[in-house]
């Protein structure tokens, strides 16, 4: 069964702590957090004292996604603001491997992202050495784009590769997720979905993670 982590980036952040709160329901697994450096992507959003006071006032784990050039100057301060899972892109750094270890000795599990243009061979020799993998469906930056559907072979592949190999990791997906084209995600092998507007853009947040779930199961 997969579970849905809301993106903060599509919340209130007037309202912040409420809009979290009401998401704080069954089929959630995290509270997934985008923060973005202006240089790595377009856009700049939070740092690691927002991901301290979130991790204050929510029982959900904190699914922190750092879309931010050279990440190994930042990963501490996320690790210590509070992050479950802290994942960064293959993309961003010239050794992945040692990041991926130094979170993991940190008590922390460790994720790796790439971009819908990103080969998955850039990731296979880090087999082993992460706890998910986070498939971006759009281009990172912005949200309420639309889903680039060629990434879902990714999806498909990440699927293959974990039950051929027996692999313990989580497959994440992110970008373009709506009540109308979730079941492709999840068909694809996907099992933790990022939403963001589908959820805090929604009139009812509770209702549409329940149409997500409803929708995407198979």
């Amino acid at each position: 069964m997969f579970k849905i982590a809301p993106s903060i980036l599509s919340a209130d952040f007037t309202r912040l702590e409420q809009e979290i709160k009401k998401v704080e329901v069954e089929g959630v697994g995290y509270i997934h957090v985008d923060v973005m450096d202006g240089h790595f992507v377009p856009n700049i959003t939070i740092g690691a004292p927002v991901v301290k006071s979130i991790k204050k006032k929510t029982k959900l784990p904190l699914d922190v996604h750092i879309m931010v050039e050279d990440p190994e100057k930042m990963a501490d301060q996320f690790i210590e603001a509070g992050s479950d899972v802290l994942t960064f892109h293959v993309e961003a750094t010239r050794h992945p491997e040692r990041l991926l270890n130094y979170i993991r000795s940190k008590g922390v599990k460790a994720g790796i992202s790439l971009n819908p243009a990103t080969d998955l061979s850039s990731i296979k020799y880090l087999l082993g050495s992460f706890d998910l993998v986070l498939v971006m469906t759009v281009n990172p930056g912005f949200g309420g784009q639309k889903l680039i559907m060629p990434a879902l072979e990714k999806v498909k592949e990440l699927k293959k590769i974990k039950k051929d190999k027996g692999l313990d990791f989580i497959i994440e997906v992110d970008g373009g997720v709506t009540e109308d084209n979730i079941d492709l995600y999840t068909k694809a092998g996907a099992e933790l979905v990022v939403a963001g507007n589908a959820v805090f853009g929604a009139k009812d947040p509770v209702q549409a993670i329940k149409n997500l779930l409803s929708k995407g199961a198979i």
